[in-house]
C-alpha cells in the first residue's frame, strides 16, 4: 500500500488538494470512494477528502483505482517563460519574504486568464519562484484595470493562512481613486447590496436593494480639486465584484475613468487619462508566524499624473487611516409595561425635572 509522510509544506491543506499535488490522476471523486471504504487513512485512522492533515502524519492509500474510475487527463505543461517575461514581472517585486511576495500590479494585467485575455499574473507566476520549490500561489484578486498591491503565496501553508484572512475579512485593504465631483459627506459608510446586473452575462454589477448581496465600503475625501474632482480613500469592508466602482457611481460619483459604471460622464477633460482611476494602496494582513504584514504600493503613471494635474498633496494620504470602528451594542430586549413596571404615569413622573429653588427676592 503506497504511503507518505505529510511535509511542512502541505501542513493544514485538505487531504483531496494533497492528492492533486502529489498523485496525479487522483480525483476528489476517486478520494472520496477509497474513504467510503475505508481504504485511506491517516496515522491509521479513516480519513474523508474534506479532512485537514498535518505535517508529520502517515498518509496511506490503495494501490489501485476504484471501480469504474478513470484517471484524469494529465496537465498541460506550461511554456517556459521567456527572459523578457522574468525581468517584466520581478520588476514589479515590492517585498518578498519566506511566506509572501507582494507585486505593485501595473493597470491592464489581469490577475487571472479567461476569454480574450493573451496573458496574465497567473500565467507569469513562474517568474516569482526564485529559491523556492514550487512557484507562488493566488491569495485574491484585482481587476484587471485595477492597479496597485496584490499578495502571492510562496508556499501552501502560507496560501491557506492568506485566503483564510481574506475570507474572514480580517485583512485590511485601502484603495485610492479620483471621483468625479465631491461626495457631500467628507467621510463614512456606503451600504448597497450588490448583485449582478440582469442581461449582461455576469460582467456588470448593479444594487439591488432586494437580491442583492451585502456590501459596505468606507471612504474618506482626502482632498478636493474644487468641485471637479476628489481624491478619496476606499476601504471595502466587504468582497464584492467591482464594489468600489459600484458603491461611488451609487452615490452619484463615479470614478474617473470607469465608463463601465458611469458612462460618459466618468470622463474628465483638460488632460486627465481616460483610463481607471483606481488603485490598491495598502494592504495590512497577518502573517502565518505572527507579527503583521503592512505593505503600500506607488500610483501608476497615469494617476501620478492626474494627482499632479489636480495639484493634490501625496503627503496627506500618508494619514494612518483607523480601523473599522466596532460594531453597536445590542439593544436590551424591551419588557411589556406591566412586567417592567414602567406605566405611563411612572415614566413620566421619573422624566420630570425637579423644581427649582425660589429665586431671592
Amino acid at each position: 500500500m503506497p504511503n507518505a509522510i505529510i511535509a511542512e509544506d502541505d501542513d493544514g491543506i485538505r487531504l483531496d488538494r494533497w492528492f492533486q499535488r502529489h498523485a496525479t490522476g487522483i480525483s476528489f471523486n476517486i478520494v472520496s470512494r477509497w474513504s467510503k471504504t475505508g481504504a485511506v487513512r491517516l496515522d491509521g485512522k479513516k480519513a474523508g477528502p474534506g479532512d485537514r492533515i498535518a505535517a508529520g502524519q502517515k498518509l496511506e492509500w490503495p494501490e489501485s483505482l476504484p471501480a469504474e474510475a478513470a484517471p484524469r487527463p494529465a496537465v498541460k505543461e506550461r511554456p517556459p517563460l521567456s527572459d523578457d517575461q522574468i525581468a517584466y514581472m520581478r520588476e514589479l517585486v515590492i517585498l518578498k519574504t519566506p511566506d509572501a511576495i507582494v507585486i505593485n500590479k501595473p493597470p491592464g494585467l489581469a490577475t487571472q486568464g479567461g476569454t480574450g485575455i493573451s496573458t496574465s499574473v497567473d500565467a507569469l507566476l513562474d517568474a516569482l519562484q526564485f529559491e523556492a520549490p514550487a512557484r507562488p500561489r493566488l491569495v485574491h484578486r484585482l481587476d484587471k484595470d485595477t492597479s496597485g498591491v496584490l499578495l502571492l503565496a510562496r508556499t501552501a501553508r502560507a496560501a491557506a493562512f492568506f485566503s483564510k484572512e481574506f475570507a474572514g475579512r480580517d485583512a485590511r485593504k485601502t484603495y485610492w481613486a479620483l471621483t468625479v465631483g465631491v461626495p457631500k459627506i467628507a467621510a463614512g459608510t456606503i451600504t448597497a447590496p450588490i448583485a449582478k446586473q440582469p442581461g449582461t452575462g455576469g460582467e456588470k454589477m448593479h444594487v439591488d436593494t432586494e437580491a442583492g448581496l451585502k456590501a459596505h465600503t468606507r471612504y474618506r475625501v482626502i482632498e478636493r480639486a474644487a468641485g471637479r474632482a476628489a481624491w478619496v480613500a476606499f476601504m471595502p469592508l466587504t468582497g464584492r465584484t467591482h464594489q468600489i466602482r459600484v458603491h461611488a457611481a451609487a452615490i452619484g460619483h463615479p470614478l474617473v475613468g470607469d465608463g463601465k459604471y458611469g458612462g460618459k460622464d466618468a470622463f474628465l477633460t483638460g488632460g486627465i487619462s481616460r483610463k481607471l482611476h483606481l488603485h490598491s494602496r495598502r494592504l495590512v494582513i497577518a502573517l502565518p508566524d505572527g507579527g503583521t504584514l503592512d505593505i503600500t504600493a506607488d500610483l501608476p503613471s497615469h494617476m501620478a499624473e492626474s494627482w499632479n494635474m489636480l495639484g493634490f498633496d501625496l503627503a496627506l494620504g500618508a494619514i494612518e487611516d483607523e480601523p473599522p470602528p466596532p460594531p453597536p451594542p445590542r439593544k436590551p430586549r424591551r419588557l411589556s409595561s406591566t412586567a417592567s413596571g414602567n406605566r405611563r404615569g411612572e415614566r413620566r413622573s421619573r422624566a420630570a425635572e425637579p423644581a427649582r429653588p425660589p429665586r431671592r427676592k
